[in-house]
Protein backbone atom coordinates (compact mmCIF):
# COMPACT_ATOMS: atom_id res chain seq x y z
CA UNK A 1 0.00 0.00 0.00
CA UNK A 2 1.63 3.22 -0.96
CA UNK A 3 1.89 5.88 1.75
CA UNK A 4 -0.18 9.17 1.33
CA UNK A 5 2.76 11.64 2.16
CA UNK A 6 0.71 14.86 1.71
CA UNK A 7 -3.44 14.34 3.30
CA UNK A 8 -3.97 17.28 1.05
CA UNK A 9 -3.65 15.27 -1.96
CA UNK A 10 -6.70 12.79 -1.70
CA UNK A 11 -9.00 15.43 -0.85
CA UNK A 12 -10.51 15.93 -4.74
CA UNK A 13 -11.44 12.27 -5.11
CA UNK A 14 -12.92 11.73 -1.35
CA UNK A 15 -14.57 14.33 -1.92
CA UNK A 16 -16.04 13.44 -5.08
CA UNK A 17 -16.76 9.97 -3.99
CA UNK A 18 -18.93 10.75 -0.95
CA UNK A 19 -20.57 14.11 -3.41
CA UNK A 20 -21.77 11.26 -5.69
CA UNK A 21 -22.86 9.80 -2.63
CA UNK A 22 -25.24 12.30 -0.76
CA UNK A 23 -24.88 15.71 -3.43
CA UNK A 24 -26.59 18.19 -1.49
CA UNK A 25 -26.92 16.31 1.71
CA UNK A 26 -23.02 16.16 2.07
CA UNK A 27 -22.67 19.42 4.21
CA UNK A 28 -18.76 19.03 5.45
CA UNK A 29 -16.07 16.90 5.32
CA UNK A 30 -13.20 17.41 7.78
CA UNK A 31 -10.18 16.49 8.21
CA UNK A 32 -8.70 16.19 12.17
CA UNK A 33 -6.20 14.91 14.18
CA UNK A 34 -2.74 14.29 13.38
CA UNK A 35 -2.76 14.03 9.74
CA UNK A 36 -3.92 17.83 10.41
CA UNK A 37 -1.29 18.76 11.56
CA UNK A 38 2.45 18.58 12.22
CA UNK A 39 2.26 15.59 13.78
CA UNK A 40 1.35 13.47 10.82
CA UNK A 41 3.82 10.50 9.92
CA UNK A 42 2.85 8.96 6.31
CA UNK A 43 2.15 5.18 6.53
CA UNK A 44 1.85 5.49 10.65
CA UNK A 45 -1.18 7.97 11.08
CA UNK A 46 -4.34 7.37 10.39
CA UNK A 47 -6.28 9.74 8.63
CA UNK A 48 -9.42 10.56 10.31
CA UNK A 49 -12.29 12.30 8.68
CA UNK A 50 -15.53 14.00 10.14
CA UNK A 51 -18.24 14.05 7.65
CA UNK A 52 -21.63 16.12 8.51
CA UNK A 53 -24.77 15.12 6.64
CA UNK A 54 -28.28 16.43 6.36
CA UNK A 55 -30.60 14.90 8.96
CA UNK A 56 -32.36 12.91 5.78
CA UNK A 57 -28.50 11.12 5.28
CA UNK A 58 -27.66 10.65 8.34
CA UNK A 59 -30.00 7.15 8.21
CA UNK A 60 -28.77 6.18 4.72
CA UNK A 61 -25.08 5.29 5.65
CA UNK A 62 -25.13 1.92 4.24
CA UNK A 63 -24.57 3.51 0.81
CA UNK A 64 -21.65 4.70 1.83
CA UNK A 65 -19.82 1.14 2.91
CA UNK A 66 -18.24 0.31 -0.50
CA UNK A 67 -16.70 3.94 -0.08
CA UNK A 68 -15.56 3.45 3.32
CA UNK A 69 -14.36 -0.08 2.98
CA UNK A 70 -12.25 1.23 -0.29
CA UNK A 71 -10.58 4.40 1.86
CA UNK A 72 -9.93 2.26 4.86
CA UNK A 73 -7.29 -0.18 2.45
CA UNK A 74 -5.81 3.36 1.89
CA UNK A 75 -5.08 4.03 5.99
CA UNK A 76 -8.12 6.35 5.48
CA UNK A 77 -9.87 5.37 8.97
CA UNK A 78 -13.29 5.22 8.89
CA UNK A 79 -14.89 8.84 9.51
CA UNK A 80 -17.08 9.76 12.11
CA UNK A 81 -20.54 10.97 9.91
CA UNK A 82 -22.49 13.71 12.03
CA UNK A 83 -25.40 16.06 12.03
CA UNK A 84 -24.91 19.89 13.04
CA UNK A 85 -27.77 18.66 15.27
CA UNK A 86 -26.01 16.18 16.69
CA UNK A 87 -22.80 17.96 17.35
CA UNK A 88 -24.41 21.01 18.93
CA UNK A 89 -26.41 19.04 20.96
CA UNK A 90 -23.08 16.78 22.18
CA UNK A 91 -21.32 19.64 23.68
CA UNK A 92 -21.76 18.98 27.09
CA UNK A 93 -21.10 15.62 26.88
CA UNK A 94 -17.80 15.23 24.76
CA UNK A 95 -16.78 18.79 24.73
CA UNK A 96 -13.41 17.31 25.05
CA UNK A 97 -13.40 15.43 21.71
CA UNK A 98 -14.84 18.64 19.95
CA UNK A 99 -12.03 21.03 21.15
CA UNK A 100 -9.39 18.51 20.01
CA UNK A 101 -11.08 18.73 16.81
CA UNK A 102 -11.48 22.41 16.76
CA UNK A 103 -7.70 22.79 17.68
CA UNK A 104 -6.86 20.79 14.79
CA UNK A 105 -8.66 20.56 11.61
CA UNK A 106 -8.68 21.13 8.10
CA UNK A 107 -11.24 22.20 5.76
CA UNK A 108 -11.60 19.79 3.13
CA UNK A 109 -15.08 20.56 1.75
CA UNK A 110 -18.50 22.44 2.70
CA UNK A 111 -19.14 24.67 5.71
CA UNK A 112 -16.70 24.97 8.73
CA UNK A 113 -19.13 23.56 11.68
CA UNK A 114 -16.43 23.56 13.97
CA UNK A 115 -15.52 27.17 13.90
CA UNK A 116 -17.77 29.04 15.99
CA UNK A 117 -18.42 26.32 18.60
CA UNK A 118 -17.91 27.03 22.76
CA UNK A 119 -17.31 24.70 25.30
CA UNK A 120 -18.51 25.73 29.18
CA UNK A 121 -15.27 25.04 31.35
CA UNK A 122 -17.58 23.12 33.93
CA UNK A 123 -18.31 20.22 31.11
CA UNK A 124 -14.77 19.86 30.05
CA UNK A 125 -13.38 19.53 33.49
CA UNK A 126 -15.61 17.28 34.60
CA UNK A 127 -15.13 15.37 31.55
CA UNK A 128 -11.20 15.52 31.53
CA UNK A 129 -11.25 14.26 35.24
CA UNK A 130 -13.51 10.94 34.25
CA UNK A 131 -10.60 10.41 31.19
CA UNK A 132 -8.09 10.79 33.75
CA UNK A 133 -9.07 8.31 35.89
CA UNK A 134 -10.41 5.95 34.24
CA UNK A 135 -7.34 5.57 31.99
CA UNK A 136 -5.28 5.73 35.55
CA UNK A 137 -6.78 2.32 36.37
CA UNK A 138 -6.22 1.17 33.07
CA UNK A 139 -2.83 1.86 32.48
CA UNK A 140 -2.62 -0.62 35.70
CA UNK A 141 -4.54 -2.86 34.46
CA UNK A 142 -2.62 -3.16 31.33
CA UNK A 143 0.60 -2.84 33.17
CA UNK A 144 -0.09 -5.76 34.76
CA UNK A 145 -0.94 -8.08 31.81
CA UNK A 146 2.05 -6.65 30.08
CA UNK A 147 4.40 -9.78 32.40
CA UNK A 148 6.80 -6.99 32.79
CA UNK A 149 8.32 -7.75 29.30
CA UNK A 150 10.04 -4.23 28.04
CA UNK A 151 8.70 -4.49 24.47
CA UNK A 152 5.29 -4.93 26.01
CA UNK A 153 5.07 -1.81 28.38
CA UNK A 154 6.86 0.37 25.43
CA UNK A 155 3.69 -0.44 22.94
CA UNK A 156 1.07 0.26 25.55
CA UNK A 157 3.26 3.81 26.74
CA UNK A 158 2.71 4.68 22.58
CA UNK A 159 -0.84 3.44 22.33
CA UNK A 160 -1.76 5.39 25.25
CA UNK A 161 0.54 8.98 25.22
CA UNK A 162 -1.69 9.93 22.53
CA UNK A 163 -4.90 9.99 24.39
CA UNK A 164 -3.21 11.83 27.32
CA UNK A 165 -2.31 14.18 24.99
CA UNK A 166 -5.75 14.91 24.09
CA UNK A 167 -6.56 15.78 27.62
CA UNK A 168 -3.41 18.42 28.19
CA UNK A 169 -5.43 20.15 25.42
CA UNK A 170 -8.37 20.11 27.70
CA UNK A 171 -6.40 21.47 31.01
CA UNK A 172 -4.61 23.91 28.40
CA UNK A 173 -8.20 25.45 27.57
CA UNK A 174 -9.25 25.53 31.35
CA UNK A 175 -6.40 27.20 32.21
CA UNK A 176 -6.86 29.89 29.34
CA UNK A 177 -3.75 28.99 27.82
CA UNK A 178 -3.44 29.37 24.05
CA UNK A 179 -2.89 25.44 22.78
CA UNK A 180 0.04 24.82 20.67
CA UNK A 181 -0.48 22.79 17.40
CA UNK A 182 2.27 19.99 18.07
CA UNK A 183 2.12 17.28 20.96
CA UNK A 184 5.56 18.24 22.17
CA UNK A 185 4.58 21.41 22.33
CA UNK A 186 1.36 21.05 23.87
CA UNK A 187 3.62 18.97 26.99
CA UNK A 188 5.72 21.95 27.43
CA UNK A 189 2.77 23.98 27.68
CA UNK A 190 1.04 21.88 30.38
CA UNK A 191 4.52 21.72 32.34
CA UNK A 192 4.29 25.55 32.51
CA UNK A 193 0.88 25.65 33.52
CA UNK A 194 0.79 22.61 35.81
CA UNK A 195 3.10 20.99 38.39
CA UNK A 196 4.20 18.07 36.80
CA UNK A 197 7.30 16.63 35.08
CA UNK A 198 7.35 17.40 31.05
CA UNK A 199 10.26 14.90 30.52
CA UNK A 200 8.00 11.74 31.58
CA UNK A 201 5.72 12.72 29.11
CA UNK A 202 8.22 13.45 26.75
CA UNK A 203 10.07 10.15 27.22
CA UNK A 204 6.59 8.71 26.27
CA UNK A 205 6.09 10.05 23.04
CA UNK A 206 9.91 9.31 22.38
CA UNK A 207 8.84 5.83 22.73
CA UNK A 208 5.57 6.38 20.40
CA UNK A 209 7.76 8.12 17.72
CA UNK A 210 11.00 6.00 18.03
CA UNK A 211 13.10 9.02 18.02
CA UNK A 212 15.20 7.02 20.79
CA UNK A 213 16.38 4.01 22.37
CA UNK A 214 15.79 3.17 26.19
CA UNK A 215 17.40 0.25 27.20
CA UNK A 216 14.86 -2.38 29.41
CA UNK A 217 15.62 -1.29 32.58
CA UNK A 218 14.86 2.04 31.10
CA UNK A 219 11.47 1.38 30.13
CA UNK A 220 10.18 0.02 32.73
CA UNK A 221 11.26 2.98 35.06
CA UNK A 222 9.40 5.22 32.66
CA UNK A 223 6.45 3.91 32.86
CA UNK A 224 6.56 3.72 36.52
CA UNK A 225 7.00 7.54 36.56
CA UNK A 226 4.58 7.54 33.83
CA UNK A 227 2.17 6.83 36.05
CA UNK A 228 3.35 9.25 38.91
CA UNK A 229 2.32 12.12 36.55
CA UNK A 230 -1.22 10.68 35.65
CA UNK A 231 -2.09 10.17 39.29
CA UNK A 232 -0.68 14.18 39.87
CA UNK A 233 -3.09 15.24 36.51
CA UNK A 234 -6.09 13.43 38.55
CA UNK A 235 -5.13 15.31 41.61
CA UNK A 236 -4.38 18.74 40.00
CA UNK A 237 -7.93 18.28 37.97
CA UNK A 238 -9.95 17.15 40.84
CA UNK A 239 -8.51 20.22 43.08
CA UNK A 240 -10.22 23.14 39.87
CA UNK A 241 -13.55 24.17 40.00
Amino acid sequence: MAKIDKPEKIFPDITEDYRKIYGDDLISIILYGSAAGRDYRPGKSDLNFLIVLSEEAIDRLGEAIETVSRWRKKNVATPLFMTKAYISSSLDSYPLEFLNMQKGYVMVYGEDVLKDISFESRHLRLQCEREIKGKLLLLRERFLETEGKPRRIKELTGESITAFVSIFRGLLYLKGVDIPSSRREIVEALAREIPVDGNVFMNCLDMKEEKKKFAPSEINDIFMAYLVEVRKLWEFVDELE
